[in-house]
C-alpha cells in the first residue's frame, strides 16, 4: 500500500479532544473522519516541536541544523555536569538516538535525534547509579530504613474493609521488606487473618504464607520480615509454625548464622530469607539448643501488660498537653518510675505460646517498649520494639535525642494510631528524621505520604533497605532533628522549571485545557521543610512554559525528600491533583532532566513529564 494511501480513524471517544487540541480538522483534508500517514505526521510535528529544545539545539550547533560530536560534548560536560565521561560517551549517543544514517555516520546528531536522547531514560531527573543496589548491605539491619506495611491483608478502611492476598502481593512488588500480619484462631484448626473484633473479612493464615512466598524475592533479594500480632491459642500457634516450616522452607530463618552474635546480620548475610517477628520464650543459645527436638505440646508463659497495641493508642490519643507539661516537670522521680507514664498501668497477665513458634524466632523478637532507660539497660540487641504514632510523636518532642540513641542500637516500628479508621496516613518523614527503621504505614492509601514512602525507597535500586545517613548510625553524633547542627553542610539546589510536557487532563474538562501550576516541596528535618510554587499557566496543560527558578537550601540533605505536584487551579473547591513525582534529594541529576509524573495511585502517566534544569 502506498504511503499516501494509508490512514488513520479518529478514535471516537477522543474525537472532540483531538479536534480542539491537535488541528484534527485542519488535517482531515477529505473530511471523511479519516487521515494520511503525511496528515499524521504533521499531527506528530505539532505535538512533538518544543521550542524549549529547539532552543538548547540551537545554543551548542554550529549551523543550527546538526550537532557534531564535539558540539555534544560540549553540552554534555557544560550542561549535564557529565564532567568524567568517558572519551566515547558522545559517540555511543549518536549511536543510540540518531534516526538518520547519514547524519550517524558523520558522528552527527540531528534535532530529531536530540530529542529522542533529551526524552530518553538517560535525561531522566533520577540517577543511573540509584537504580541499583550501590549503598554498603554489610551493615547491621538496624542501620538500615526497611520498608515497611502496616495491617499489610488489608486493601481499604480498618473496620469493615476487604481481607485480600492482593495486599500482600502488591506490597511486595513494591519492594515492602516488612509485613503485618494479625493472626487468630479460625475453624478446623486453621488459624485465620484479618483484623480483630471487626468487620473485615478473613484469609487463611496458610495462603497469606502461601502468597508470601511465591512473591517475596520478586522485587528485591534481601530478607522478608513477617510482623505477627499474635492473637491465636497455643495449639493453633503449632499449626502456623508448621505452614511457616513447611511453606517457606530453606527461605525460612530458623537458626542463627552465628554462634555467638552480638549484633544484628547484616540485609546481605540475609539475602533469600524470611524472618519471624514474634514474642519469644528464652534466649537464641537455648532455641539452638532445642533445634531438632520434638516441640508438639510444649508450651511456655511470659506476662505482658493488659493494653494491646490498639487499646494504647486510644488512650494515648485522650492525654492532653496539660498533662505532657507535667510529665516534663518530674524528673528523678519521673524516670525511676519508668519515664513517660503515658497510660495506666494494668496487672500483668500471663501469655501462652507455642514453644514451635517460639523458636522460630531469632533476630526479630517483639519487646514492649517501656522506657528508653529501661532499654538501654536491659535490651538485647534482637529485640526490637513497636511504638503507636502517638507516643513516638510525644518521645519525639521531649526526648529526641534518647530516641535517636535508641535507634542506633535497636529496630524500632512506628504504626498508625487505632483512630484511623480509614486507613489514612502520618507523615512518616518526621520518623526517619529519628532513625526508626520500620515506619509502617497502609500501603492501600494513596496520598503524601504514600508519595513519601515511594519515593524514599526509590533509592538503593528499590531494594526496600536504605542505608541510614551517619550522623544516625555514630555514637558519637549529637544530631536532634529540630536543632541546626554546627557542622552540617548544607546544599543550595537550584531548579528551573521550564515547562510541561502532555499533562494530564483535568477531569472537569473535556478538553486538555487546565490551568497548570507546579508546586516543589522538600521534606526532611524541620529547617528545611519548604514549599514553593509557579504562577498558573491558563488553559494549557498540553504544553505549558513556565521559566521559573526556585532556590532551596537544604541543610541536611541526606535525609530531604523532593516532591514535584501540578494541580489545576480551582476556584471554589481547590485545586485539582493531577500528577506528582518524589524522589530523595541526593538521588537527583544535574543539567537538563525530565521529571516523569505519577497518579495518585502510584501509576506511571507518561509521557506526561516536567521538563527541568538542576
Amino acid at each position: 500500500m502506498q504511503e499516501t494511501n494509508d490512514s488513520f480513524p479518529a478514535p471516537g471517544n477522543s474525537r472532540k479532544k483531538i479536534e480542539k487540541d491537535w488541528h484534527y480538522n485542519d488535517n482531515d483534508k477529505l473530511k471523511q473522519g479519516r487521515i494520511t500517514i503525511e496528515e499524521f505526521r504533521a499531527i506528530y510535528r505539532i505535538i512533538a516541536h518544543r521550542e524549549e529544545v529547539i532552543e538548547i539545539f540551537n545554543t551548542y550547533s554550529s549551523n543550527r541544523k546538526i550537532l557534531s560530536e564535539s558540539n555534544l560534548i560540549d553540552f554534555l560536560q557544560q550542561e549535564q555536569y557529565s564532567i568524567e565521561m568517558e572519551s566515547n560517551f558522545a559517540y555511543e549517543i549518536i549511536q543510540k538516538y540518531e534516526p538518520i544514517e547519514e547524519v550517524k555516520r558523520e558522528r552527527g546528531m540531528s534535532f530529531e535525534g536530540f530529542t529522542r536522547y533529551m526524552d530518553s531514560p538517560e535525561c531522566l531527573l533520577f540517577k543511573n547509579e540509584c537504580q541499583e543496589v550501590y549503598q554498603d548491605m554489610t551493615c547491621p539491619l538496624n542501620d538500615y530504613f526497611i520498608s515497611s506495611s502496616h495491617n499489610t491483608y488489608l486493601i481499604s478502611d480498618q473496620l469493615l474493609g476487604r481481607s485480600d492476598l492482593w495486599g500482600y502481593v502488591s506490597a511486595l512488588v513494591k519492594g515492602c521488606r516488612c509485613l503485618e500480619i494479625d493472626c487468630w484462631d479460625g475453624s478446623q484448626n486453621e488459624p485465620i487473618v484479618y483484623h480483630g473484633y471487626t468487620l473485615t473479612s478473613k484469609l487463611l493464615f496458610k495462603t497469606v504464607i502461601q502468597a508470601i512466598h511465591k512473591y517475596a524475592f520478586l522485587t528485591s533479594d534481601y530478607p522478608v520480615v513477617l510482623s505477627l500480632e499474635n492473637h491465636c491459642s497455643p495449639a493453633q500457634q503449632e499449626v502456623m509454625a508448621e505452614h511457616l516450616q513447611t511453606i517457606l522452607g530453606d527461605t525460612l530463618l530458623s537458626d542463627m548464622l552465628d554462634d555467638f552474635p552480638d549484633k544484628l546480620p547484616s540485609p546481605e548475610a540475609l539475602k533469600f530469607k524470611i524472618l519471624v517477628k514474634n514474642k519469644k520464650i528464652g534466649t537464641l543459645a537455648q532455641t539452638r539448643e532445642r533445634r531438632g527436638s520434638d516441640k508438639h505440646g510444649q508450651i511456655a508463659e511470659y506476662e505482658e501488660d493488659e493494653e494491646t497495641e490498639q487499646e494504647e493508642e486510644e488512650i494515648e490519643s485522650k492525654c492532653t498537653e496539660v498533662f505532657l507539661a507535667k510529665e516534663m516537670e518530674e524528673k528523678e522521680e519521673e524516670t525511676k518510675k519508668g519515664g513517660l507514664m503515658l497510660f495506666r498501668k494494668k496487672k500483668p497477665t500471663k501469655v501462652k505460646i507455642s514453644l514451635a513458634l517460639s523458636d522460630l524466632v531469632i533476630y526479630t523478637k517483639a519487646e514492649k517498649f517501656r522506657t528508653f532507660q529501661h532499654s538501654r539497660l536491659y535490651q538485647q540487641f534482637n529485640e526490637n520494639n513497636s511504638i503507636g504514632e502517638t507516643q513516638a510523636r510525644k518521645l519525639s518532642k521531649l526526648k529526641a535525642q534518647e530516641f535517636i540513641y535508641h535507634t542506633r542500637n535497636f529496630i524500632t516500628r512506628i504504626y498508625p494510631k487505632a483512630t484511623r479508621t480509614d486507613s489514612s496516613n502520618y507523615n512518616p518523614q518526621e520518623f526517619w528524621n529519628l532513625g526508626c527503621q520500620m515506619v509502617a504505614l497502609n500501603f492501600q492509601t494513596p496520598g503524601v505520604p504514600m508519595d513519601l514512602q515511594n519515593g524514599k525507597f526509590l533509592d538503593n535500586g528499590g531494594s526496600g533497605y536504605v542505608l541510614k545517613p551517619l550522623f544516625l548510625r555514630d555514637a558519637k553524633s549529637n544530631f536532634n532533628p529540630s536543632e541546626k547542627l554546627q557542622d552540617s553542610n548544607p546544599v543550595t539546589l537550584t531548579i528551573r522549571l521550564i515547562s510541561g510536557i502532555q499533562l494530564p487532563p483535568s477531569y472537569h474538562s473535556s478538553t486538555n485545557k487546565a490551568d497548570t501550576l507546579v508546586i516543589i516541596e522538600i521534606f526532611g528535618v524541620p529547617n528545611d521543610q519548604v514549599k514553593q510554587q509557579t504562577r498558573v499557566i491558563k488553559k494549557n496543560a498540553f504544553s505549558p512554559r513556565w521559566n521559573e527558578t526556585f532556590t532551596f537550601i537544604i541543610h541536611m540533605p541526606e535525609l530531604a525528600l523532593i516532591r514535584f505536584v501540578v494541580e489545576n487551579q480551582g476556584m471554589i473547591t481547590g485545586n485539582e491533583f493531577l500528577g506528582q513525582y518524589t524522589l530523595p534529594v541526593l538521588c537527583m541529576n544535574k543539567g537538563y532532566r525530565r521529571v516523569p509524573l505519577f497518579s495518585k495511585l502510584g501509576e506511571s502517566l507518561d509521557p506526561a513529564s516536567l521538563f527541568v534544569y538542576v
